[in-house]
């Protein structure tokens, strides 16, 4: 019928636009781990945020490879998706990789803060001396605080599965089931809670350090100093401001994807699903390209795929 071809494209269509932003993110979020793999293995040793970028390349690549499994399988083949185990595992590591991936960032965000920010007070110098020691613990709990996320993602998909299944027969999953909507704070409570953390940490961090720039860059300019300086400074809150309207809208678009009611309209689900898909790898090539390390090694790659192909002409 003309309903189902035009839900085939429109499906088909999804399916190709996520396909391509999750595969440029898995691109550049490889090259940023092997990148700082390669580095490791030369210096023996990897400083604080190289440790940040590391788990957080390894926590994006993740997500969007099993994200994309998810999306593409829920759209084409649901039937080989929504089967015992299946969809709760791929639940589990989608949302243990997106919850390390959000609260990685967001110790990225601290860490710069406390790296770069000046403030006379004694517990922000205590934590500016203690960094290096405070940032595997940082880690730990991120990664141990999306394992509970997890944990709890596949309870709720094992719940849900079984519901479906007894409403609509084995075997079929029904997304006519009103059990979300009836469990919505108690399910989604941690979900929640999580993602407001996270976001609250970086915004309080951002806030801060375009506070501490500003502040400097004003006696800069009273003491008339070199203009190297002040577009640096520049540089540096622009760059803070763009990752702080990235992760809000981003945010956004978690919370959104939270509310049942939000995923019967298409165009907001397509929307949110294409800014989802491509924060991972926008965020991580703007990392890129302010490391001036991984900057001229993606120079040197490029270059380098450029000649082969020259050579082969």
């Amino acid at each position: 019928s003309p309903q189902q071809s035009n839900g085939t494209s429109s499906g088909a269509t999804t399916v190709a636009i996520i396909s391509l932003e999750a595969f440029a993110g898995v691109w550049i979020n490889a090259f940023i781990v092997c990148v700082l793999c390669i580095g490791w293995v030369r210096k023996k040793t990897l400083n604080s945020n190289e440790k940040i970028l590391l788990l957080l390349g390894c926590s994006r690549f993740w997500y969007l490879c099993f994200s994309w499994v998810y999306c593409s399988l829920s759209i084409t083949y649901p039937n080989y998706l929504y089967v015992q185990h299946t969809f709760q595992l791929i639940v589990f590591f989608q949302s243990f990789f997106n919850c390390s991936n959000l609260w990685v960032s967001a110790c990225l965000c601290v860490f710069y803060c406390i790296k770069i920010a000046s403030f006379r007070n004694r517990f922000f110098i205590y934590l500016k001396v203690k960094t290096d020691l405070i940032v595997p613990w940082l880690l730990l709990a991120s990664v141990l605080s999306a394992l509970a996320i997890g944990i709890v993602a596949y309870d709720m998909a094992d719940t849900e599965l079984s519901n479906s299944q007894n409403s609509s027969g084995q075997g079929h999953f029904s997304k006519e089931s009103g059990h979300m909507d009836e469990n919505f704070f108690q399910t989604y409570f941690i979900y929640g809670f999580g993602f407001v953390t996270s976001f609250t940490a970086v915004i309080c961090s951002a806030l801060l350090l375009l506070f501490s720039l500003w502040r400097h860059k004003s006696k800069m300019k009273k003491n008339s100093m070199n203009s190297v300086c002040m577009d640096a400074h520049m540089k540096a809150m622009k760059s803070v401001v763009s990752f702080l309207i990235m992760y809000s809208m981003n945010f956004i678009f978690l919370i959104l994807t939270l509310i049942p009611s939000t995923k019967e309209e298409k165009h907001l689900s397509f929307l949110s699903l294409l800014y989802l898909y491509a924060f991972p790898g926008v965020h991580s090539l703007l990392l890129v390209f302010t490391n001036p390390k991984m900057e001229k090694a993606l120079i040197i790659w490029l270059l380098s795929c450029v000649k082969c192909n020259i050579c082969m002409r």
